[in-house]
């Protein structure tokens, strides 16, 4: 069983804990807050206040010895650029990074992160999305110009068949997936029918997934 430790317990990093906790994971959790130490001791294997700037300290703590450092300190960007720099020296196998702004992230990639996450970014992307469509359930930004969506099926696309709709070729979007209650068909063909309350799975370039934000808009 893969064991995780994770360095800053703000909102993002206690949420990120806890539900690995709960998934059946081995956490640890490290910050140098004895109160929220005393909180998260509830919800996690190990709870431990400890500077995640000084080496020492994580040394002492067995760091190396976890397969995934997860560093999600807010808004002290030197403490995170240490404790990230810190836990790949001491030979963590892999190390996620939260960062607050792109240059962050940039420094963050530079000293070894092994990913970088921008929480805030992703949720404003998230939110942005789901106010210009009420058909838009999730964004994912795979790059600057690619994203995955999940988009409820739009009123022209109920009972037609996928090679009919021809997403791929008409619109440049590609169907990963069609989630149709509670079952997921992740190898859709194109004689899939989609129906009223589908949930699909897209992947496109931005500019064509605002076609169907902009089509659900004007029904």
């Amino acid at each position: 069983m893969r064991q995780f430790v994770v360095i800053g317990c703000g909102r993002f990093g206690a949420s990120v804990a806890k539900t690995l906790y709960k998934l059946g994971y081995d956490v640890m959790v490290v910050d140098s807050d004895i109160n929220i130490i005393q909180e998260m001791s509830e919800y996690v294997t190990h709870a431990i206040q400890a500077d995640a700037e000084d080496e020492n300290s994580l040394r002492a703590l067995g760091i190396r010895n976890f397969d995934v450092a997860v560093i999600t300190i807010g808004s002290n960007v030197q403490a995170s650029i240490m404790a990230t720099l810190i836990v790949k020296e001491l030979g963590v196998k892999k190390v996620i990074a939260k960062a607050q702004s792109e240059i962050h992230g940039k420094v963050l990639y530079k000293i070894g992160a092994d990913k970088v996450v921008f929480p805030e970014r992703d949720m404003g992307i998230r939110v942005a999305h789901n106010l210009i469509s009420s058909n838009i359930l999730d964004v994912i930004e795979l790059m600057p110009d690619y994203s995955i969506i999940e988009v409820i099926a739009l009123q022209e696309w109920e009972d037609k068949a996928l090679i009919e709709l021809k997403l791929p070729n008409r619109m440049g979007i590609s169907i990963m997936a069609i989630k149709t209650g509670d079952k997921i068909n992740v190898t859709p063909y194109a004689e899939d029918v989609i129906k009223k309350g589908d949930v699909l799975v897209l992947l496109g370039h931005n500019d064509n997934l605002k076609k169907i934000e902009q089509s659900e808009t004007k029904e």
